[in-house]
């Protein structure tokens, strides 16, 4: 079976027994949704640009949609399903499959642990879409080849201040753009369950 095709990533998914970090760790919960679909080169992952709010600490970031549980959703799953229609216009429950979902993940911001998890949730696109971006939310939508993701020339790193110290942090850098941080933390993991070798 090709490493590199939506059925390897539905069978490796479906095997994954995800860990949920406890509520009493992180009272706070959000979801994302990391979106494939099909192309000729290799499954794209879905990605957009968060638009710039002043204290929204990942202004800007290169993520997966996603947000906040909020108290009328049912599970982190509505979470992720929702945010996606909202953000970028795509109904997860009529075009998407639910492949799995991966490991909870704690969220941190300009150097400090939050007591927020979050849970990202894995999808394969079936229909066709017409994405149209939200753009109090989003400011641009990529969509950027695995085979890509998983090329060293791709792997870099992210100069990153704190402290008034330097860092230079690892990272993808794609069509000019910079997936460091929590998503680039989420697709290492998302890498380990699908048995994929990242670029390094």
């Amino acid at each position: 079976m090709n490493r590199l095709d939506l059925a390897w990533i539905r069978v490796r998914l479906g095997q994954h027994e995800p860990r949920a970090i406890a509520a009493s760790l992180a009272p706070r919960r959000a979801a994302v949704a990391c979106i494939f679909r099909n192309s000729t080169r290799s499954p794209e992952l879905l990605f957009i640009r968060r638009s710039r709010q002043e204290h929204d600490p990942w202004s800007g970031h290169v993520a997966f949609p996603g947000g906040l549980v909020e108290p009328d959703d049912a599970s982190p799953l509505h979470t992720a399903r929702r945010e996606t229609l909202e953000e970028v216009s795509i109904d997860l429950a009529e075009c998407a499959d639910l492949l799995g979902r991966l490991d909870d993940i704690i969220a941190s911001a300009k150097g400090r642990v939050l007591p927020m998890a979050i849970t990202p949730h894995v999808f394969a696109l079936h229909a066709p879409i017409s994405p149209h971006i939200n753009r109090s939310e989003v400011e641009e939508l990529l969509w950027v080849p695995a085979s890509m993701l998983l090329d060293p020339a791709y792997a870099s790193t992210h100069p990153y201040e704190l402290g008034g110290e330097r860092y230079e942090l690892p990272c993808f850098r794609v069509f000019d753009r910079v997936i460091w941080g929590l998503t680039y933390q989420m697709l290492l993991r998302l890498f380990v369950v699908l048995d994929w070798e990242p670029a390094r």
